[in-house]
């Protein structure tokens, strides 16, 4: 029943190039990109206020954060000083600066879900040039999946490699080669809100501000009088855009036919728009709500780091590593600065708890990303003479531990120098308060404890009155010990 199969699925013991390339390139070799939709997505950008309140805000806000390209060795990163991809995004072209590259990128990623870099350069990119996506079409390859690239302007057509060209685009459920843009999703609340727009400004337009109506004339009036009625009402109530009616038959009477802002719950229709909108492009409301309160926003803007900024980063930084990165040699990964807010205290009470069973090279690594350091082989608050001496006697072959030299040893115990390298280590800190990587501070003198505890507090200070709040109570600390030890 099932030998036809056989013809289908042959057994095979090995992998084998991807088999629907070519059918996915013939198929989109005859659907090329709607170009003009993709310009009509970027004028949206100009006339739609909250398009482009969502685009400006996610588009700036990425440009704002580093790129750091770093050394993979093993499963360890480490930094690289000014990598070459650095200093050319820092001056991406003799007319462009990192930001306007990143905020231009990030922007046409929003609009049509599709982005593009020209590398230009001798054998290594020396210049980046930002590419128009409603010029950009693809050319499928039944082999390479794609060919190359074409760059049409004015009837002129310039056919780009592939290896010339870095394409960003998001995810499309429908098409192989083009990403979506968000604004197809909110294609119908954009229309709406821009419809009311319109509706609002023809209201209130030139001699607009008048409601719609019927005029009723009760009394009998002659054809000429009414003639004449009907001119003075419109020359003094009239629009260009009103429509009233005039009836004959009575006094004269008005009846309001159209419908108020009010009536029509104008305000919250485009405050649902709004909101709608930026749901859509991953903008908490709570960053532009009048109403938030500050514990609002400070979520809303957690929100916005966590959910809708970072994974954008990271797909420029993971496409920035696989079609840039490998023009210079070594395996090198671009990263950008971790921005997400994170749990000051929850991350202390985790490296707390670490204590007993970690070293203070061991948590300096894993917490901190620091050197070790000569006196962090002993877990936090161990006695190192007691474990040197266990050591010593349960076997007699192994080297006694190395203790201080005599100098720092006598350092360790006076107050007086203690006091004093804590003064410079407050100073240090001030000093390079703000800084994303600062260089630790070498502690030669104050406990080991202290020392750990207070780096932690350093490190999750947030402005200088914390800071200065943290060194007042390391020096009472240390007068406490030292009037304890005296």
């Amino acid at each position: 029943m099932f030998n036809w199969l056989s013809t289908l699925f042959p057994r095979r013991d090995h992998l084998r190039p991807a088999p629907h390339m070519q059918a996915v390139a013939l198929h989109n070799s005859f659907s090329g990109p709607n170009l003009a939709e993709t310009e009509a997505q970027s004028r949206l950008y100009q006339h739609s206020p909250w398009v482009y309140i969502a685009v400006n805000r996610i588009a700036e806000a990425a440009a704002l954060v580093p790129l750091r390209v770093r050394r993979r060795i093993g499963d360890r990163l480490s930094e690289v000083e000014r990598h070459p991809l650095e200093q050319l995004l820092d001056a991406p072209n003799p007319y462009l600066s990192r930001f306007e590259l990143i905020e231009q990128t990030v922007g046409m990623l929003e609009l049509t879900g599709n982005a593009y870099w020209f590398l230009a350069g001798d054998g290594q990119p020396r210049e980046i040039w930002p590419l128009r996506p409603d010029r950009i079409s693809i050319v499928p390859d039944a082999e390479n999946y794609v060919k190359g690239y074409v760059y049409e302007i004015d009837g002129q057509r310039i056919p780009l490699l592939p290896v010339e060209v870095v394409h960003f685009k998001r995810w499309h459920p429908a098409n192989d080669y083009y990403g979506l843009s968000a604004l197809e999703a909110a294609r119908l609340a954009i229309s709406s809100d821009r419809a009311m727009a319109e509706w609002n400004k023809n209201t209130f337009g030139k001699d607009n501000g008048v409601p719609a109506g019927i005029v009723t004339i009760k009394d009998f009036v002659t054809d000429a009088d009414f003639e004449r009625i009907k001119h003075d009402w419109r020359q003094t109530y009239g629009g260009p855009q009103r429509r009233t009616a005039f009836l004959r038959g009575g006094n004269i009477e008005w009846h309001n036919i159209g419908l108020s802002h009010n009536e029509l719950d104008f305000l919250k229709g485009r405050q649902a728009h709004r909101d709608e909108i930026l749901n859509l492009f991953g903008l908490p409301v709570g960053l532009l709500s009048e109403n938030a309160t500050e514990a609002n926003a400070k979520v809303a803007e957690r929100l916005f780091i966590e959910r809708t900024l970072w994974p954008k980063l990271v797909r420029l930084a993971q496409k920035i590593s696989q079609d840039l990165l490998p023009f210079w040699p070594g395996s090198y990964v671009a990263e950008f600065d971790d921005i997400r807010p994170t749990d000051t205290q929850a991350r202390l009470d985790d490296i707390r708890a670490a204590y007993p069973v970690l070293s203070i090279n061991e948590i300096r690594e894993r917490y901190y990303q620091l050197p070790a350091a000569l006196w962090g082989q002993l877990p936090v608050g161990a006695d190192k003479t007691l474990m040197s001496s266990d050591d010593d006697d349960d076997d007699d072959t192994k080297p006694a531990t190395t203790g201080l030299p005599t100098a720092a040893a006598a350092a360790k115990s006076d107050p007086e120098a203690q006091q004093m390298e804590l003064k410079q280590w407050e100073r240090f800190a001030l000093k390079r308060l703000g800084q994303t990587q600062p260089r630790p501070f070498e502690v030669r003198n104050l406990p080991d404890e202290l020392a750990f505890e207070l780096s932690a507090e350093v490190l999750a200070a947030d402005d200088a009155e914390q800071l200065r709040a943290a060194f007042a109570a390391a020096r009472l600390r240390l007068e406490e010990q030292s009037i304890v030890s005296g």
